[in-house]
């Protein structure tokens, strides 16, 4: 079998691609999986350290408002769309699966009009453009959230979730092991905040603005994951040299901070919200207001409205995020509740099951 897997831009994109890829390869040893993805963007990092192949696309998104870049854009689109057609018409592949992000238009438009099938992945409750665009001629859809046929044909539908990598919901180690892995007290309720590799800035400058909040709440503590981008500028602040504050620019173990963790405030992207339901903690979703229509604010209210987290909006986080936080964990029942509801939602069968998708197709059993 040979597969052509296609999507990134965000990590959102690029782990949930490199999880089916890895669970591919352990159904089919001998499987041939050749990656496409967009020049400069994290896929061409983290595909590569996977142990999997990757041809680059030069393609940007479009930007919202009438620019010149946007022209520029035009052109690339149509030399991705030439380079992605010799790249699907030199491998040949059996099945092409995009994920969404600005590659994944371009490589599976190629692979459709050669009659090659093709399956989507559909991380989010409101799909983004690239994945409206090539359903029409898909033959699956993967998703992760109910009501996703106002968008797409129902009967190509397969409620599947989004690929988790495993070691996020099989982890063995208690509480106090990965507390002490942070350096961090068993005995304090922890807050764990994190906004991405690259970092939030409404996040950060919530903690830098507020954690004084903490100071009257000496049994709690909070892991503060900063990013790449914004750690010279809040690792010398008060707030990040405060004795109850854990500052960090990356959580390489995210599976032991989720295990130390009472309460997670984080963005709503669609990956971490498939991993929080999967962790079973009580969450606090900071929706980001610079996503496409607004994707994050939708994936939150998903589980808002049944009463599986809570949500402070971007410019409400200064004066809300730590109070709410304070507040849930200051009641077990409310802790109780939100952990128990967010857990009808996790799906940890979802690369086993968007694989058997992926092999049924290239079978011909549709």
């Amino acid at each position: 079998m040979k597969v052509i897997i296609s999507g990134g831009g965000t990590g959102g994109h690029v782990y949930p691609a490199i999880a089916i890829a890895q669970y591919l390869k352990k159904e089919i040893p001998d499987v041939e999986i050749l990656f496409v993805g967009a020049e400069g963007k994290i896929e061409m990092e983290k595909v590569p350290k996977a142990g999997f192949n990757i041809e680059g696309l030069y393609i940007r998104g479009f930007q919202r408002k009438l620019s010149i870049e946007n022209f520029k854009n035009i052109f690339r689109l149509f030399k991705a769309i030439s380079r992605a057609s010799k790249i699907v018409k030199d491998f040949q592949p059996d099945i092409a699966v995009g994920f969404g992000g600005y590659a994944s238009g371009p490589t599976l438009y190629a692979a459709q009009r050669r009659g090659i099938p093709t399956l989507l992945q559909e991380q989010n409750s409101f799909p983004g453009i690239t994945n409206k665009f090539l359903a029409k001629r898909a033959m699956k859809i993967c998703v992760s959230y109910f009501g996703l046929d106002a968008f797409f044909a129902k009967d190509k539908l397969v409620l599947t979730g989004n690929p988790v990598r495993s070691d996020i919901w099989e982890n063995t180690k208690s509480r106090e092991e990965a507390c002490h892995h942070f350096g961090l007290d068993p005995n304090k309720k922890t807050v764990l905040l994190f906004g991405g590799s690259l970092g939030a800035r409404t996040l950060n400058r919530a903690v830098r603005d507020s954690f004084q909040k903490l100071e009257s709440n000496q049994e709690v503590q909070m892991i503060w994951q900063m990013g790449k981008l914004y750690v010279e500028e809040y690792m010398k602040t008060d707030a990040a040299n405060h004795d109850q504050v854990h500052p960090m620019t990356f959580i390489d173990r995210m599976d032991l901070a989720y295990i130390a963790a009472d309460i997670i405030i984080c963005r709503a992207g669609a990956l971490s919200i498939s991993e929080l339901a999967l962790v079973q903690k009580p969450v606090i979703l900071i929706p980001s207001p610079n996503v496409a229509e607004d994707h994050q604010t939708k994936n939150a209210m998903a589980l808002v409205d049944e009463d599986a987290a809570e949500m402070v909006h971007d410019n409400d986080a200064k004066e809300m995020m730590l109070d709410k936080a304070l507040t849930i964990l200051s009641s077990n029942e409310r802790q109780k509740v939100l952990a128990g509801n967010i857990a009808k939602f996790a799906k940890p069968q979802a690369a086993k099951n968007i694989t058997k998708e992926i092999i049924n197709l290239v079978n011909g059993a549709v």
